[in-house]
C-alpha cells in the first residue's frame, strides 16, 4: 500500500485491513497471514516444483525456468523489443551495504543487518531502493537500520511475485499487462 491508502485504512476508530477489511490492532503483526504463507503450498510456474509460499521468492531468484516464464510474459506486454535481460536490474537479491556480502533476498538482508550491523552508524545507500526505477543509487540513508525497519519490514514484491509476476516489469504497457494477467490466470488455474 502507498502511505495515503494505508492511512485511510487506519483512520476509523477500528482500523481495518485494506484487503480483507478485518480489524487491525496497532503494532501487532499479521500472524495469521504469516502462518498462511508458511503453510500454503504452491507450484513454481517455471519448473513445477512444489514449495511453500514463504520459499517462493528465494526459489524464483535461482530458477532459470521461472525467469524464462517471467520473460515470456514481459515480452508479451512490452511495447518496445526487449534488450538483453542482463540490462534489467536484479530486484531479487541484494548486497549488504556495510560488508558487501552478496545474494540476500530482502528479508535476509534485513535479518543480516539487524544481526551484524545494528550499531553501525555509517551512512549507506539502500540496495533495495536503489534497484527500483525511482530509486536514487547515490542517496545515503541517515539511519539505514531505521530505514530497513520502517520501509522494508514488509516485502510488497513477495506478494506481487506470487500473485502476478508480470507486475514487476515497470516498462510494460498497463492495459496489455492486465490483459496478459487475465489470460495467464485462466490458463494457469
Amino acid at each position: 500500500f502507498c502511505t495515503p491508502c494505508l492511512q485511510e485504512c487506519l483512520k476509523p476508530k477500528k482500523p481495518v485491513c485494506g484487503v480483507c477489511r478485518s480489524t487491525l490492532s496497532a503494532g501487532s503483526r499479521a500472524l495469521d497471514l504469516e502462518k498462511q504463507i508458511e503453510t500454503t503450498e504452491t507450484t513454481c510456474n517455471g519448473c513445477n516444483k512444489k514449495m511453500f509460499l514463504s520459499k517462493m521468492r528465494s526459489h524464483a531468484a535461482s530458477c532459470s525456468k521461472y525467469q524464462s516464464y517471467i520473460m515470456e510474459g514481459v515480452k508479451a506486454v512490452t511495447k518496445e523489443p526487449l534488450h538483453n535481460t542482463r540490462s534489467f536490474p536484479n530486484r531479487f537479491t541484494f548486497p549488504c551495504p556495510y560488508c558487501s556480502e552478496k545474494n540476500f533476498d530482502q528479508e535476509g538482508l534485513v535479518e543480516h543487518c539487524k544481526a551484524l550491523h545494528s550499531m553501525d552508524a555509517k551512512q549507506v545507500v539502500c540496495p533495495i531502493c536503489a534497484s527500483m526505477p525511482w530509486g536514487d543509487p547515490n542517496y545515503r540513508s541517515a539511519n539505514f537500520m531505521e530505514h530497513l525497519q520502517r520501509r522494508h519490514r514488509f516485502s510488497y514484491d513477495t506478494f506481487v511475485a506470487l500473485l502476478c509476476p508480470l507486475l514487476q516489469d515497470y516498462d510494460a504497457d498497463e492495459d496489455d499487462m492486465m490483459a496478459q494477467v487475465l489470460m495467464r490466470s485462466l490458463r494457469d488455474k
